[in-house]
């Protein structure tokens, strides 16, 4: 009986495993398979390869080349002016005219002052030559002679004075006619008809800027200087300048000078371009955006700017494979191009970036775009590169 007990008891237990596993395949069966996730929705665009510019973009600050402040003198009372605030005068023109009377009367007494000591020189000069032919048959003394020669000498040195006045007295009446030394743009007034004034007058009468060319000074940091002596040494360096609410309209100038120290404390090295101005454009005292140009980055990637992504490890794209996967793929970002950014390594020119709609994707995820609207990017991507210099 007991024997009995012992093998049903044995038997249960063979068979309670087989049971349970049953009981799971009955559960597995009826449960239900979880679904796929749909393609994300994107934006693609086509990398594109083309020549794009290595460039250096500081800010800078237009400064005219010629800067004249008219300054008098001679003192006298204000007679004439005869430009206007703003006119553009050229080299030469009367700006201003002092009151030239007393001056022409100096002038004047000069010259008579030189009249008479000519005259007194020629009959100094007759006495002398007179006396010489005396001398030889002695019959004047040699005093006599020697005092004849000296006046001849003290009236040759008075008119050499007088001219010398004479000169003097013409510079000042000349200093009455103010002209302007330069061309260029006049600027406000800074004394009126019938003041007094002198070389002494503070401010000046008024300043003139030449504007065309027009300088564009900047700075660079001192960790791009080598690259820029490079450059410069290759003949490849150039400069744009840019007004800031005209950033699509660059001129193009030439570097002229580069600074011959780094500034102590900000630790910069000053730049100067110059460029063409004959329209004005560009105006002294003005800030504008500066693009120093060093060269050409060849075979370039680009893609549209809002491809490129940031992670805990750097940046990277998503890129569409053939199958309509996207790829998780770090890549090195170089300089932006406009509405591009070129993409220097981990992306190849003809693959499909995702542009838009990246916080749906998923790595080795489905993407759903439309071909027309890849095929748009693509084309935006292209024309964009193509304005690329």
């Amino acid at each position: 009986m007991k024997r009995s007990i012992k093998l049903v008891a044995l038997g249960l237990i063979a068979l309670a495993p087989a049971c349970r596993r049953v009981e799971g395949a009955e559960k597995t069966s009826q449960q239900p398979a979880q679904p796929q996730r749909p393609p994300a929705p994107v934006s693609v665009a086509t990398a594109v390869e083309r020549d794009v510019p290595v460039y250096v973009d500081q800010i800078g600050k237009n400064v005219a080349p010629e800067v004249v402040t008219i300054q008098p003198q001679v003192s006298g009372r204000i007679t004439g002016i005869h430009f206007k605030d703003g006119a553009t005068v050229k080299r030469g023109e009367l700006l201003v005219t002092i009151d030239p009377r007393p001056y022409q009367a100096q002038l004047d007494s000069a010259e008579a002052t030189l009249a008479r000591n000519r005259a007194e020189l020629e009959l100094a000069r007759v006495e002398l030559a007179r006396v010489e032919q005396l001398i030889r048959t002695d019959a004047i003394s040699r005093q006599e002679y020697d005092s004849r020669r000296s006046t001849v000498a003290i009236d040759e040195a008075q008119v050499r004075q007088s001219r010398a006045a004479v000169e003097t007295a013409r510079l000042n009446l000349d200093y009455c006619f103010i002209r302007s030394p330069i061309e260029g743009r006049a600027g406000q007034r800074l004394v009126d008809l019938g003041n007094v004034v002198g070389p002494g007058s503070p401010g000046g009468l008024l300043v003139i800027q030449r504007l065309d060319p027009m300088y564009a000074d900047f700075t660079i940091a001192e960790n791009d200087l080598t690259s820029v002596q490079r450059s410069i040494a290759a003949g490849q360096a150039t400069v744009e300048v840019r007004i800031p609410d005209e950033p699509a309209k660059p001129r193009t100038g030439t570097l002229t000078f580069l600074d011959n120290s780094v500034q102590d404390g900000t630790g910069t090295v000053k730049l100067r371009a110059t460029i063409e101005n004959a329209d004005w454009r560009f105006w002294p005292g003005r800030f504008v955006k500066v693009r120093l140009v060093l060269g050409t980055h060849k075979g370039a990637v680009l893609v549209p700017a809002t491809t490129t992504q940031t992670s805990a490890k750097g940046p990277f794209v998503y890129v569409v494979k053939d199958d309509s996967t996207a790829e998780l793929r770090p890549v090195t970002v170089g300089q932006r191009q406009g509405e591009l950014v070129a993409v220097t390594a981990g992306l190849k020119g003809g693959e499909r970036v995702v542009t838009a709609g990246q916080l749906g994707v998923t790595p080795g995820g489905k993407v759903r775009f439309e071909e027309k609207q890849a095929r748009n990017d693509s084309a935006s991507a292209a024309r964009e590169a193509r304005k690329q210099p």
